[in-house]
């Protein structure tokens, strides 16, 4: 049965993607995935889920950033075993909504539950114990790397890029934050969800550009996690708060994520 009341799923694009409309339990509305399944592979090694941006919605990966390109030139080249890609809008809340619960809708809850849910029910490959692991960019990146630590039981690694670190950051993107901020019912930063869960956490990785507007702000959480002696990688490279960062670099998160299926 059915964990939703309306589910429609597109036919496959040339491009190998799928779109799927789910009228979602947590945002009592109607939300959108993208999926991409890789080219001629019946054998699934895992489910990624990457979150987008400020501003965008489920396309953003694969029209702005090329993931399942990219994705499949690695398991074409036998550096990643094939994996599912799963691109959900963030519930379309304002700018964004910080995949955080608000106070009539639960953006957290629509993605670790909902969308494995949906993904789990459409797409007869993905298994009940298939591995699942959790990327993004900036908004996406705050949402990976929180619920990535506060999920450490459902994803089994996590990663961010370019990372918004704290709640308050949204301000630097945002048009209406203080509705955003009234709306919003839990604003733990990614070190607190990290710090709360240290002993049980999954491995995780977080990168950013050197000439970013939150390099600073990555950089305090590396060391603040390095203070509080969590295993983690932070990595730093050339680039901005860009998509051609984001293409460059999102194959990192990938391969590290290959470790662990």
């Amino acid at each position: 049965m059915s964990n939703f009341f309306t589910t429609e799923i597109s036919p496959i694009t040339a491009d190998g993607l799928s779109h799927i409309t789910v009228k979602s339990n947590a945002l009592k509305k109607r939300a959108d995935l993208t999926v991409y399944i890789p080219e001629n592979d019946r054998e699934i090694a895992g489910v990624v889920i990457l979150l987008h941006g400020v501003y965008g919605s489920h396309w953003a990966w694969t029209l702005k950033g090329n993931v399942h390109k990219t994705a499949q030139k690695l398991i074409d080249e036998k550096q990643l075993k094939p994996m599912i890609l799963v691109m959900p809008s963030d519930g379309l809340f304002g700018d964004g909504s910080a995949y955080l619960p608000h106070k009539t809708e639960d953006y957290e809850r629509w993605i670790v539950e909902d969308v494995i849910a949906v993904v789990r029910q459409q797409i007869d490959l993905v298994k009940t114990n298939t591995p699942h692991f959790i990327t993004g960019l900036s908004m996406g990146g705050f949402g990976a790397l929180r619920l990535g630590a506060k999920y450490s039981h459902i994803f089994t690694a996590f990663s961010g890029l370019s990372s918004i670190t704290e709640f308050s950051q949204l301000k630097l993107f945002v048009e209406d934050f203080e509705n955003l901020d009234d709306l919003v019912i839990s604003k733990t930063s990614v070190l607190d969800e990290i710090i709360a869960r240290k002993e049980y956490l999954s491995p995780f990785r977080f990168d950013c550009g050197v000439d970013d507007l939150l390099i600073n702000y990555n950089r305090e959480l590396h060391d603040s996690l390095e203070k509080h002696q969590v295993s983690h990688i932070y990595k730093e490279f050339s680039g901005e708060h860009s998509w051609e960062y984001w293409t460059s670099h999102i194959a990192e998160t990938l391969l590290f994520f290959n470790q662990f299926c």
